[in-house]
Parts: structure tokens; sequence; C-alpha cells
């Protein structure tokens, strides 16, 4: 904007007289073509600053990111938010630099877990999601996860991930199976050969090694993670609260 204010005379606008105008090759420009001009730029910044982005590290393997993902479609809605849908493998992080996970697992304090699992069904009811705990369980996600590649470039993310979780967290499908995987896309009639090849695609597997690499990189530990301004971190479904306030 100082760039375009600036009067330079003996050049064309938009560094042209802007009292007196100048001559340019498809005629005069004068101060009111200037402002125009102007308004036109302020506007087109104002527009990029009024857009409010977000990046969502997930995984559908994780209850609490079910949660986080129905508390992150309200606020899209209420704030117009752009979301960057960056599927990971959770697993893959636990394995690399956050075993404690596990180790919880193992060896659980009764009175910690007990109160885990109020709060879980507590923001479940909120959320108004049904949490019905699966028999398998930690469930290999991975082939999901790929799928949700497939889906954003169906533009379908939303409505893919929903299914995945509710088939896994309300109604105990096995979303590890191949078989589970195509009744779920045939909601979408997505071609199932289609899907299966993607999702055993190298270049499908890479991409989702690389989100689980580059969330790691950025200092997130877990599912789900939010970015912000790029670099402002948030975890876990119950700081979507505060993601609302900072935006």
């Amino acid at each position: 904007i100082t760039e375009h204010s600036r009067c330079q005379p003996g050049l064309p606008f938009p560094h042209g007289d802007s009292q007196e105008g100048s001559f340019s090759e498809d005629g005069f420009h004068n101060t009111k073509s200037a402002g125009l001009f102007l308004f036109s730029d302020i506007l087109i910044i104002f527009i990029e600053m009024r857009i409010k982005k977000i990046e969502y590290y997930f995984d559908c393997s994780s209850p609490w990111t079910y949660l986080s993902f129905r508390g992150l479609l309200e606020l899209k809605a209420e704030l117009d938010l752009e979301v960057y849908w960056k599927p990971i493998l959770v697993g893959g992080i636990f394995n690399s630099i956050n075993p404690s996970v596990y180790e919880s697992r193992k060896n659980p304090v009764k009175e910690k877990s007990d109160y885990s699992q109020k709060d879980l069904h507590d923001w479940a009811t909120v959320r108004n999601i049904t949490i019905n705990w699966p028999k398998i369980f930690p469930i290999n996600s991975v082939k999901a996860m790929r799928g949700a590649f497939f889906a954003i470039e169906k533009q379908s993310i939303e409505q893919y991930t929903e299914s995945i979780f509710r088939s896994y967290w309300t109604e105990g499908e096995d979303i590890s199976s191949d078989n589970v995987l195509i009744e779920i896309i045939k909601r979408f009639k997505w071609d199932k050969e289609e899907f299966i090849h993607y999702i055993n695609d190298p270049n499908t597997k890479e991409k989702l090694i690389r989100n689980t690499q580059e969330l790691m990189d950025r200092g997130g530990f877990g599912s789900p993670t939010f970015f912000i301004d790029e670099t402002n971190m948030f975890f876990g479904n119950d700081r979507i609260q505060l993601i609302k306030e900072f935006l």
C-alpha cells in the first residue's frame, strides 16, 4: 500500500503524478482510477487477513480425536474457518517419541482411568456422540488414514472422517479391515478397486509417513493437534475453546 501511494512524476500509474494524471498505452489514468486501484488492493489484503486458517493433524483411532473433530466442525461453521486436513498415524508418534502412552496402558492408575472414562462420556454428551468402547483397541488405522487422502482428493474428507469415526467408536467395526472400509466408501459411490489401489500405493504410504514426521518435527506428540498462525500449537479436544479465543 505504501508503495502504491508514492508519487514519482514522469512514470505511468501507479507511480505517476497523482494530481494531474498520466498517459499509458490504454489511455489516461486519473486520480479516480488510482483510487480504485488502491481500494481493490486494500480489499484483497483485508479479505486475506479475514480468512482464518487452522491445520488439523488427526488419527481416527483416538476417541478424543472424534470429539475434537465434531468440535472443529462446529468452530469451522461459526468462524468460517479454512481447515487444512492432515491425516497422521499416531502409533508412529508413540513409537518414536511418546512411548509413555503404552506404559500407562499397561499400568493404569484406577482412579485416573475411571475419571478419564467419565470425562470421555461427558464430552461425548456435549458433542452429541455415542461412544461404545470397541472390542478391538488399539486399532490399526493405517489403511483408514491413507483413505483420508483419497477423501481429500474427492472433496469429501468431512463425510469420510465422520463415517470412519462412527463405524469404529459407535458401531465397533474393525476399520483395519478392507471389507469394512469398502462398506464405508459405498456410501459415497466411490470405486472400490480405485480406493484399494490408492491406499496401497507407495505414494499414499509416503504421504502418511510425511505428515506424521512433519507433526513430530513441529513439536507435536499425539492426536488431535491443531496449529494456527503456523507456529501456535494446541493439543487435545478440550483446547478448542482456547483456539476460538485466539482466533
